[in-house]
């Protein structure tokens, strides 16, 4: 892929290609980067034109300046569109890319294509007490981070992923993550729980890992039971960063959605 700096922003950006007539957006977990996704851009690039970014303290993405933080993502990445002439994107976001994913649509919803979110929660109805749960268990990766980087990458990719290959690379992209790039995270509450879900004019993706924790299970439930026209997948032999752990299956369930939307679409 080819890389960009955006414009007036941190964010370095990458692009695939230009020749087709669709826009794939990916959009990475936290502390690694967007090579999380390079089974999916080599799977979807001869079909797709495949962007990914690195979000903001992530990757190639740390030259900040002051006041800069994660809440400002959903408008740098619509800088981005605009520049490349992108109209409309489906955007595939893990983790904390789904967090994102979702703040994108309810800010920018016509530039949406469809929504697919893995490993994530509803950003609009996020029950307090899993919210609670998830803050303390952040906290705690947290510290054990400004303690030690490797003694966090190596905890975290067991969190992140259920097979050693995905684990592996995980750890790979995690240790290169700089513990002063905590700090552009912790705005990301400022996206949670903060407007109704207006109605989609896209179609939504949702799922995780059936070994991914059981928080994060409840969570895509609910999800689905708020938002029943919405498709779900659990990931057989999966963890949190599906994408990763079964790739193939992965890019397949993705392929499908997208095909029924494109002829739904014709319809």
């Amino acid at each position: 892929m080819q890389s960009f700096r955006a414009d007036n922003s941190p964010i370095t950006y990458y692009i695939s290609g230009r020749d087709h007539r669709e826009w794939v957006l990916f959009l990475h977990a936290a502390f690694v980067d967007h090579r999380m996704f390079d089974a999916q851009t080599a799977y979807f690039k001869d079909s797709y034109n495949v962007l990914a970014v690195d979000l903001i303290g992530h990757g190639q993405s740390t030259d900040t300046r002051r006041g800069d933080s994660i809440n400002k993502m959903s408008l740098w990445i619509y800088d981005i569109l605009k520049k490349e002439k992108i109209e409309k994107v489906h955007i595939v976001g893990v983790s904390l890319g789904a967090v994102l994913a979702q703040d994108f649509a309810n800010r920018y919803p016509a530039a949406v294509s469809s929504l697919a979110c893995f490993g994530g929660y509803d950003i609009n109805h996020f029950d307090p007490g899993m919210q609670k749960e998830n803050f303390a268990s952040q906290m705690l990766m947290m510290l054990k981070a400004l303690v030690s980087i490797k003694w966090f990458a190596r905890a975290n990719r067991k969190i992140s992923a259920y097979t050693q290959q995905a684990q592996d690379q995980f750890y790979a992209m995690n240790i290169r993550f700089p513990k002063r790039s905590f700090q552009y995270l912790s705005s990301l509450g400022s996206m949670v729980n903060r407007q109704e879900t207006a109605p989609r004019t896209y179609p939504l993706l949702i799922g995780c890992g059936k070994y991914d924790l059981p928080m994060e299970l409840s969570a895509v439930e609910m999800w689905k039971k708020a938002e029943p026209q919405s498709r779900m997948v659990i990931f057989d032999d999966a963890g949190h960063c599906v994408n990763m752990d079964v790739p193939q299956k992965f890019n397949e369930v993705l392929q499908d959605f997208w095909a029924e939307h494109n002829i739904l679409c014709r319809d």
